[in-house]
């Protein structure tokens, strides 16, 4: 059993910054990825990092923009957010499980994760 718990969801400003956390009960699985949800649309992958390696992967409309890293020794993962947009406006969910290395990579993820957390709101105001 993994427990994910995200923090460090808020309110800022267009072009501000947050970086969420996402608290890891045990890394046995290889691969945590960064989803978010807005209102009124389907879920949608974020960037995702192999825990074997921190290869990291990131989709084309957070690249630049977004970083995820991780603290292994404190079993967390972040996601820093910087250069935020109004379309980045969601519940941000951290989600983990075991999938072939290249799908993480290259952020071919599945549908159905084994473990996610409970969310976290972020809200861009423009």
């Amino acid at each position: 059993q993994v427990q994910l718990v995200e923090s460090g969801g808020g309110s800022v400003q267009a072009g501000g910054s947050l970086r969420l956390s996402c608290a890891v009960s045990s890394y046995s699985r290889n691969c945590i990825a960064w989803f978010r949800q807005a209102p009124g649309k389907e879920r949608e992958g974020v960037g995702s990092i192999f825990t074997g390696s921190g290869t990291t992967y990131y989709a084309d409309y957070v690249k630049g923009r977004f970083t995820i890293s991780l603290d292994s020794p404190k079993n967390t993962m972040f996601l820093q957010m910087t250069g935020l947009k109004p379309e980045d406006t969601a519940i941000y969910y951290c989600a983990a499980d075991n999938i072939p290395p290249y799908d993480c990579y290259s952020g071919s993820w599945p549908l159905a994760w084994s473990y996610w957390g409970q969310g976290t709101q972020v809200t861009v105001s423009s």
